[in-house]
Order: structure tokens, then sequence, then C-alpha cells
């Protein structure tokens, strides 16, 4: 990182979790020990907002600046340059970066200071997370009541059911195929840091504990490296049945 650092006005970084981020940015070799002034760092990984100030305050002590800038949209959507991209920053940071965004993303939102790109992209996968819980709950009790399923998702899919997970999850779910685009566990961590924040402030999340449980369990179950399409293990564990 501190080879790209000295060769760079802009570097880029999309890890895992805060300890990561702040390796690449903080750490021995990091991007801080050869980072001129005015050196402007986009973290585009999901972390909790309080990692990301933090990490943002310690480069500013050397001139750096920091975008937290997460995306939404998995594999797919990465290898087409049609991510959705979320950023949290100083508008004349924002401004700087965003021919770098265009060229990763389709839907590029300014969405506040620093550290509320990463709120709501813990919000928006904590919704994602508890749309998946609904789902596969769903598609056990058609199953159970001799609903066909076929018809299940056409009727859904033009109804006030209708949903992101329910177009790209039921067909995985339906067929047990964990090919991943989104890991369990990283969606298991995503939610467990956003029901951290709703807790500091003061805001129940039921939903989202239902998934973080059920996440949890799946990740119990040995598929931690598998698409999060995998909830519905849990699911089928605790009905006592499979699709």
């Amino acid at each position: 990182p501190a080879e790209v650092a000295r060769a760079s006005d802009i570097v880029v970084s999309m890890v895992v979790d805060g300890e990561q981020v702040a390796s690449v940015l903080l750490g021995e070799g990091g991007v801080i020990e050869a980072a001129r002034e005015g050196l402007l760092c986009v973290d585009m990984s999901t972390i909790a907002p309080v990692d990301s100030r933090r990490i943002a305050a310690a480069l500013g002590e050397r001139g750096v600046r920091m975008l937290d800038a997460p995306v939404t949209g998995s594999s797919p959507r990465a290898q087409a340059g049609t991510l959705t991209i979320m950023a949290g920053g100083a508008p004349e940071d924002f401004a700087r970066a965003r021919p770098l965004l265009e060229a990763m993303g389709e839907l590029i939102v300014h969405v506040g200071e620093l550290g509320q790109g990463e709120m709501l992209k813990l919000i928006n996968n904590s919704l994602g997370a508890a749309n998946a819980a609904a789902l596969a709950e769903a598609l056990l009790l058609a199953h159970a009541t001799g609903v066909d399923l076929d018809a299940f998702v056409r009727v859904t899919s033009a109804g006030s059911g209708a949903s992101a997970q329910l177009a790209l999850k039921s067909t995985p779910m339906r067929e047990h195929d964990y090919t991943t685009l989104f890991k369990t566990e990283h969606m298991l961590k995503d939610v467990r840091l956003c029901l951290e924040e709703a807790q500091a402030a003061g805001i129940p999340f039921p939903s989202a504990a239902h998934a973080r449980d059920l996440l949890t369990a799946t990740l119990g179950r040995g598929h931690g490296e598998d698409d999060y399409a995998a909830i519905i293990e849990a699911a089928e564990g605790l009905a006592g049945r499979r699709l």
C-alpha cells in the first residue's frame, strides 16, 4: 500500500472489515507511510462508521483526506461497472473522486458526512437480509401448504411481496445452490454492525435481529463461505422440513 500511495493522487481500498482497512491505510507498509499531503483515500469496504471516522482522523493528522464509499450490487454488477455507490465525506472530496466512482458504478449518491455511507450500507444490507429471511420462510410455508412454487414466484413477483431478494434468491434457495455472490459470513458481519448502531441509537430493528439469528445458524451449519441464499438451510432446520 505504501508503494501505491507514493505513486498515486487517489487510493481506493476495498477489503472485509475495519481491522483490514486500518492495516491497509495505517499499518506497517500502509498508505500513510508514503502518503503526500492532499492524497485522497476512498475506502469502499463495508465497516462500522466509527471505524471509518477513527481511520479518517488518523489520516487527517498527516494531511490525507478520506471518503467512505461502500457499494451494493455483488459480483456481477461489479464486473459490469454498474454498482450502486453511497459516499460519505466532504463534498469536495466526493467531487474529486466521482470520475473514479463512475468507472465502477451506475448510481452514485453523496449521502452525507464521513461515516454516513457506511451507515446507509449497513441499513441496506440488513433490510436485504431481513427480506431474504422472510423469503426463505415464505417459500417453506408455500411448499408445506401445497402451493406450486413456480406460481408462488410469478404471483409474488407481481404483488406487494416483490423484492430484489425474491428475484435474486428464490431460485438458488429452491435449488439449494449457494454459489457465492455474497458470503453468508459477510452478510452476518454487516447485520451485526447495523444492530450495534441501532442499539446505540435506541432504535429497535427486530427483523434484522431475526435475520442475524438465522444467518448465525446458517454459519453454524457450515455455510459461512457460501452465498447467503443458504439462509434457507436455517429456516428449514427450524421448520423440520426441506423444500
